[in-house]
């Protein structure tokens, strides 16, 4: 599916949920928060900076707050999706209007306005040793083409690949993922190339 390129194009993929879509960016565009559309949903900003996303999935409606595990939460609304993975982001869902406090969602957006002006920040360690699965440390091993052109990418967009593989667990999706990246390391794509100019 094409990605969104508006926030009305989104809402267009969403039917479902139109409701708690359009009343959560009502709720969001009263803040001082700056919409735009990235990776194809809309995302808010300060500054450039992402502050929160909003999505909507087949269960729930969702804000993603990027620093979250900085907001007091003091209503308790917020989780974490990924436990012992996902270290900043934080996840407030919702099922229908019905459940949106409008004041309390604008308590924590306005807290983590506050939050990002003030650079709380989740800090990605960048000094991580690079760790190449087997899979793709033998094709290239038997690939001098592949081995070369992946050893052009930065150590980052090179983390993102072994992850990639690395983070599956079976060994028929690893397979899977490394003949799909193969092509594109030969292309000079990196991963989420496609995402990075959303």
């Amino acid at each position: 599916m094409e990605r969104s390129k508006t926030v009305s194009a989104y809402f267009k993929t969403q039917p479902k949920w139109i409701e708690e879509l359009r009343t959560l960016r009502t709720i969001a565009n009263k803040t001082t928060l700056v919409e735009t559309v990235k990776w194809g949903i809309p995302t808010y900003t300060v500054d450039n900076k992402n502050v929160v996303g909003l999505a909507a999935f087949k269960e729930y409606v969702g804000l993603w707050f990027f620093n979250g595990s900085f907001l007091k939460d003091t209503e308790k609304k917020l989780i974490n999706a990924q436990e012992g993975k996902t270290k900043g982001m934080r996840q407030w869902r919702f099922k229908s209007v019905k459940e949106m406090d409008e004041q309390l969602i604008i308590a924590y957006l306005n807290e983590a306005i506050e939050n990002q002006k003030a650079g709380k920040v989740i800090k990605i360690a960048r000094n991580k040793p690079l760790i190449i699965p087997d899979e793709l440390k033998n094709s290239l091993k038997k690939d001098t083409e592949l081995k070369t052109k992946f050893e052009e990418f930065t150590k980052s967009k090179q983390r993102e690949f072994t992850d990639y593989i690395s983070d599956a667990k079976r060994e028929a999706t690893k397979l899977s993922r490394l003949e799909k990246i193969i092509p594109m390391i030969k292309s000079n794509i990196g991963l989420n190339d496609k995402y990075r100019n959303c």
